[in-house]
């Protein structure tokens, strides 16, 4: 009864955070939802508040009740995690260490600089640089609380295309995919509570480009990692893998947040197809089977599951709607950016087009439904955006913008 009841009350709380925060990647949630009053039908009412010029980074901004958090990769081979004010954008603090990874060649395109998205919890923040280090700051001053550089303390590599991982984050606890494996860390010291799914170091299989999720599956509570190669379940408390299912890929570009849709899991791979995957369980044993496969190609973007529709931007630019009963398209449009990051509030999703332009369309499963669009960046746009109450946060390579809604 205990565990139930704390999971009641960390809820509740998360809910009311939820509406004044964007704590982690895809909201404080971790589902892309952003509560609030409904968006207007257009976008002539979102006005500027400020822009701060930062150094390249692709990391979502983290807002808390009063600032902003954004990060950035510096000319000297530092990386920088600053705290603006959310009213103005003025600088509060700063914190800067050394770190920089050089990725493949094949990757260059999308940068060396620093890609994962870190996470609050009203206290502090916690930051994976490009190196897999991980850093706790103090949210009001930006003092080094702690560090875990998971290389050296665990003897891997750092990893060939840097810290992509995002960390998750859940109560009193850290939940991050590093050093060629999964750990739950406690957040008030970075100690190891448990490390599991060990695999290789390979450029096929080493680090993590997907980022773990949490999601209730054949009626169990389960933390949700897609490693380079597989899917898997794994038990919060324990560690233990629950079950594990292969994602055919493209050299382990594995790359988005697997997606819960009633007790199945769903996912997509670059240059392979969209997957729903069934979880069951006979008795101690949880089985898995493929329930459908679309040939439908995702890449970076997450999805965004409305009702019993996926709505999904894919790698060849195109966002489709998929319906999660059947694993048939509905439709898909002509192609927009490279990158889409998505939020929903209501019967509205504001996305993010990596060119810089801010699209609002209603999840319609009939057809695309676009209801206007507006410029909203100065250079590309993939960090993901954030939205809390009737304040928009862009993050482009090379700065940030805030925005609110007037009407």
């Amino acid at each position: 009864m205990l565990p139930l009841l704390l999971f009641v009350l960390f809820s509740g709380q998360a809910a009311a955070q939820s509406t004044q925060t964007w704590a982690q990647w895809h909201g404080t949630t971790r589902d892309s939802q952003s509560p609030g009053k409904p968006w207007p039908e257009k976008l002539d009412g979102l006005k500027p508040l400020w822009r701060v010029e930062l150094d390249k980074g692709y990391s979502s901004p983290i807002v808390a009740e009063d600032r902003v958090f954004v990060t950035g990769s510096a000319k000297d081979g530092s990386e920088i995690v600053r705290a603006l004010d959310r009213a103005t954008g003025r600088e509060l603090w700063r914190a800067s260490w050394k770190g920089k990874i050089s990725v493949p060649f094949f990757a260059k395109s999308t940068g060396d600089w620093i890609k994962s998205t870190p996470a609050y919890d009203g206290k502090t923040v916690f930051v994976g640089g490009m190196e897999e280090v991980l850093v706790a700051l103090d949210a009001k001053t930006g003092k080094e609380l702690w560090k875990i550089d998971f290389p050296k303390e665990f003897g891997t590599p750092k990893p060939e295309f840097g810290f992509d991982s995002s960390p998750l984050l859940e109560g009193d606890f850290l939940y991050v995919q590093a050093a060629d494996s999964t750990f739950k860390l406690k957040t008030s010291n970075g100690s190891v509570v448990w490390r599991t799914l060990k695999h290789s170091s390979d450029m096929v299989q080493g680090g993590a480009f997907s980022s773990p999720a949490i999601g209730t599956i054949a009626g169990r509570r389960q933390l949700l990692v897609q490693d380079r190669i597989n899917l898997n379940g794994v038990d919060l408390e324990t560690g233990a893998v629950l079950w594990s299912q292969e994602v055919p890929n493209f050299r382990g570009m594995n790359i988005l947040t697997p997606v819960v849709y009633k007790d199945a899991v769903f996912t997509s791979a670059h240059q392979n197809d969209t997957y729903l995957y069934r979880v069951g369980r006979k008795a101690d044993r949880y089985e898995v089977e493929q329930a459908w496969k679309n040939k439908a190609k995702g890449y970076m973007s997450g999805a965004v599951i409305v009702g019993d529709f996926a709505y999904l931007h894919l790698g060849n630019q195109r966002l489709t709607c998929i319906d999660l009963r059947t694993g048939e398209s509905t439709w898909t449009t002509t192609p927009f950016g490279k990158y889409w990051s998505m939020v929903r509030r209501g019967d509205k999703i504001l996305a993010l087009d990596e060119t810089g332009e801010l699209i609002l369309f209603r999840p319609n499963p009939e057809k695309f439904e676009k209801l206007d669009s507006k410029e909203v960046a100065q250079s590309e746009a993939w960090g993901h955006l954030a939205v809390v109450g009737d304040e928009v946060f862009v993050r482009d390579l090379t700065g940030i913008a805030a925005l609110r809604f007037t009407n």
